[in-house]
Order: C-alpha cells, then structure tokens, then sequence
C-alpha cells in the first residue's frame, strides 16, 4: 500500500483537535484547541458549553492544521473521526464535519472508537508489536485491554463504578484543589507522605477495578476530621488516595502480563500523564523484564493525532464507515 494521509477529527469532550497523520505513525500536523480555561469557571465540563465551542471553532482548527501541514485536501488520502463514546454534543460536531469533508472530497470516512485512539496514540512513539496488554486509564475509562493482533481488541476488565480519573477529580474537588483535579492531586502526592488509613479499592482476583468506595472513603475521612476540628493535611491526603490507585492499578496490571504471557505493556488515556503511575510502573517492568511504552504527556489528553493513528490500522482492516455515521455516548471497544 502506497503512504496513506489521514485527516483525523477528535471531538468527544472539550477539546477540538484536528491532524494529518501518515501511515499510522508519523505526525505531520496537529491542532488542539482547549477549553479547560473556560469549564475551570464551572469546576468541570459543562456539555451544552463544549459543544457550542466546538462548533464554533472545528473550521478555524481544520483550515490551521492544513496550513500548519503546507497541504490541501488534494493530499488527503482518507477522513478518520472519533464516533464514540463521549459526550453526545461534542462527538456531533466533530462526526458532522468529518461526514462533510468526506462527501465534499469523496474521502473514505473511517470511524475510530475513542479508546482505540488513545491505544494507538503509542504508535506514534514506536510502532506497537503483538501480544500486549493495554492499560487505559482517563477521565473517562479504566480498562485493561489485550491485543493478539493489529486492531483486536479483548477487554479483560474494566471499572464497574467511577473511572480512575473522574475519582482524581472528585477527590480533588474534596479537598479543594482545582479542576482538573488529575494534575493538582498528582502535584501534591509527590510532596506529601503516606500517613491516612485508605482501603485499596476492589482488591481480588478479578481484572476489574472499583473507585467508589475509595472516593467515598476519602469525603468521609474529611468530613469526619472537620467535624473534630482536626486540619487535613492536603498532601498526605493525596499520596495515600494516589498510593492506593497506584497500588491496585499496578498490581492487575502485572497479573494479566503474567496471566496472559506478555512481556508488552502500554499505557494510554489522560491519567497516564500521571508521574505516580508512571513512576511505579516504569519499576515493576524493569524488574519484571516488561518492555514499556507510555506516550509523552502530549498524547495522553485528547487529540486527533492518536485517532489519525488508530484509523491507518482500522483502513487496512477495510473499516469504513458510510455518510450515516452517527455519534455514540458509549459504545464498546471491539
């Protein structure tokens, strides 16, 4: 197959992003647009709010990642778009306009499921090799993932409550740190020290994870030392929440590597930018003889530059979509 130019939309929360990606896995422009400034003022993504800036501002990002590129639609091979899961507003916009350029251009659309794209935003970093086990982790999904092959996908486990990153926030907003809770949290643990008797969440033998009770143990602790008149001390708090999600993230993680005789670990979504995380994890494959691979902070938030990646693999498997795409608020990885 001759180089295959990707034009790739991602539009599932509150980033607009748009990127020209080559075969998979070489980045020849990306435009990411965020809104976190404006959703600070609500303490969170406000939907109604996220879509209208998406539209508001999907031409202005396509027309800057073309000229960003030196290139025109002449030079585009194929359209990918993120479809789902998200928030149903934002995924309209990005889908409606991939949808367009599509029939406009007469491009193949290339629908591209949200955590496949941040699974392949590794790809970028060095070209992935099979078996392996993915580890997803955002706002969003907390999902353990292993892959025999190029664009196949077995998911092993995943939360049965709150994701890993929406717990960040939750805790975050507790004990009042700023949104998005994720990075303030991540920040505070590295200062303070484990010293507050948290339980780890969901320890057994299953492949699934449970952040509820952790979060919820974290409110009543803070409530209960108010209520004393005692003072919480905001970064021991944050190191023992992070130490227990560190914790039981990892130890699943090795045992499916173990289980499922892999020696090939990725680590993909917003909270792999997380040091704790990636600190411990970089220290159970070295000593485990794992190969690694995390994406730079870069690609661990929302982009079109991983769905550009993702979409190369899924044009090969001949996953083309028809101008009655539609948008998904969930939708399974498959």
């Amino acid at each position: 197959m001759d180089s295959v130019n990707i034009l790739a939309f991602e539009s599932s929360c509150d980033e607009t992003s748009v990127s020209i990606i080559k075969d998979g896995k070489e980045e020849i422009a990306t435009v990411v647009l965020t809104q976190i400034d404006i959703h600070k003022l609500f303490g969170g993504v406000v939907p109604e709010v996220a879509s209208r800036h998406h539209i508001e501002n999907i031409t202005i990002v396509i027309e800057e990642c073309l000229n960003k590129a030196h290139m025109t639609m002449n030079d585009i091979d194929a359209i990918a778009v993120t479809y789902g899961p998200g928030l149903i507003g934002s995924l309209l916009i990005g889908v409606q306009a991939a949808k367009t350029l599509s029939y406009l251009f007469h491009k193949p659309l290339i629908p591209v499921h949200h955590i496949a794209g941040h699974i392949y935003a590794n790809n970028l970093v060095e070209e992935m090799k099979f078996p392996l086990i993915a580890l997803v982790v955002s706002g969003g999904h907390t999902e353990l993932v292993y892959m025999k092959d190029n664009y196949s996908f077995e998911k092993i486990g995943g939360t049965l409550d709150d994701a890993v990153g929406e717990a960040y926030d939750k805790v975050a907003r507790v004990i009042g740190l700023p949104y998005p809770g994720g990075p303030a949290v991540d920040k505070l643990a590295h200062v303070g020290k484990d010293t507050y008797s948290l339980p780890v969440p969901l320890d057994d033998d299953t492949y699934h994870f449970s952040f509820s009770g952790l979060k919820s143990a974290v409110i009543n602790l803070s409530h209960n030392e108010t209520q004393r008149g005692n003072e919480i001390r905001k970064e021991d708090l944050a190191c023992s929440f992070q130490n227990r999600v560190v914790e039981i993230l990892s130890k699943k993680t090795m045992k499916a590597l173990k289980e499922y005789h892999v020696d090939r670990l990725i680590v993909a979504g917003g909270v792999a930018a997380n040091q704790g995380l990636r600190e411990n994890l970089q220290k159970l494959c070295h000593e485990n003889n794992i190969h690694l691979i995390i994406p730079p902070m870069k690609y661990c938030t929302d982009n079109a530059a991983m769905i550009g990646a993702a979409a190369y693999f899924a044009y090969k498997k001949g996953r083309i979509a028809t101008l009655d795409l539609n948008a998904k608020a969930t939708e399974e990885l498959k």
